[in-house]
């Protein structure tokens, strides 16, 4: 059974991947402190890569909503670990390197649908510090017998992991109507066990070139259609009110500094559209994902 590493797997996406690749490879994780099951970045080096046939590289530094963080912190985590362990991938006999980045490495803000060929464009210090670990990649010469593969996904949701879909669960299943119905936007999703599906064919897939691929789910869609979802997730009637966006506007200034739900960050995301295509990552794979967009929320809200 061949052996894989992975960064990263206490974490949400990391955890979940262990459980679908279990019995598939011999998992062994990557962690700050060595135990029976995983093995301390520090005794980490090309030695110890050398009998692996993928490293999954998805520990990072996530994005800081409430802005504590300093900028050299995701510069440390996201860009220079990234780095050393490339470096090691590169002089093992590994053959391939996954790197988990995100969509915000290319833009914050989406006008139309995000594709592989934007020019990167990051605003935030996060989106900054996972482009500068894609660049570094990029700029390697890579041996004819390795492939690497860096992966965009959007926002990640799954059983047990609310994300952004948190508040929205809230106002239904406390029966408060959702006063954004005016808002028409569209923003892409990726279930994570749709992602866990698009590691396990890439580590096995060789046709697969090399490269960086967006990862979403096959539909877009939008809040007051995400609300509807929850609604018959949990069986109570969603409640969508289409208030004046002059006046969310104005309670999301005092949500800036008062400790309320909604702020102006929040009712950003919330209203926002961030479409994201998948055309690349199937086209290379020529097989569908299996959880449709819908049935993917579904599963998660149904978690909570």
């Amino acid at each position: 059974m061949n052996k894989i590493l992975i960064t990263g797997i206490t974490g949400f996406v990391g955890g979940n991947l262990r459980k679908y690749l279990d019995g598939k490879f011999n998992i062994l994780g990557v962690s700050r402190s060595k135990d029976s099951q995983s093995i301390c970045y520090q005794d980490l080096g090309a030695r110890q890569l050398n009998d692996k046939k993928a490293i999954i590289h998805l520990a990072g530094k996530a994005h800081d909503l409430k802005k504590t963080s300093e900028d050299k912190e995701y510069f440390e985590v996201n860009t220079e670990l990234t780095k050393t362990l490339f470096d090691q991938f590169l002089e093992s006999d590994c053959e391939v390197f996954m790197y988990m980045s995100s969509v915000k490495a290319a833009a914050d803000e989406v006008k139309g649908v995000l594709t592989e060929d934007v020019t990167p464009n990051p605003v935030t210090v996060y989106g900054k510090s996972k482009l500068a670990a894609e660049n570094y990649i990029l700029s390697k010469e890579l041996p004819k017998n390795k492939r690497v593969y860096i992966l965009r996904p959007c926002m990640i949701h799954g059983p047990n992991n609310k994300g952004n879909l948190n508040l929205l669960y809230s106002f239904v299943s406390k029966g408060i109507p959702y006063p954004f119905g005016r808002y028409e936007n569209k923003r892409s999703f990726v279930s994570v066990d749709n992602l866990c599906f698009i590691i396990n064919e890439l580590i096995g897939n060789t046709e697969i070139e090399s490269g960086i691929y967006n990862i979403a789910d096959d539909v877009s869609l939008s809040t007051n259609e995400l609300v509807r979802i929850i609604g018959r997730a949990i069986g109570k009637p969603s409640k969508i009110l289409n208030t004046p966006k002059f006046l969310l506007n104005l309670l999301a200034k005092f949500g800036d500094i008062l400790p309320i739900p909604i702020n102006s960050e929040r009712l950003q995301k919330l209203t926002e559209n961030y479409e994201v295509s998948n055309l690349k990552i199937k086209k290379a794979l020529q097989k569908e994902l299996p959880l449709s967009t819908e049935k993917g929320i579904e599963k998660t809200i149904a978690s909570f």
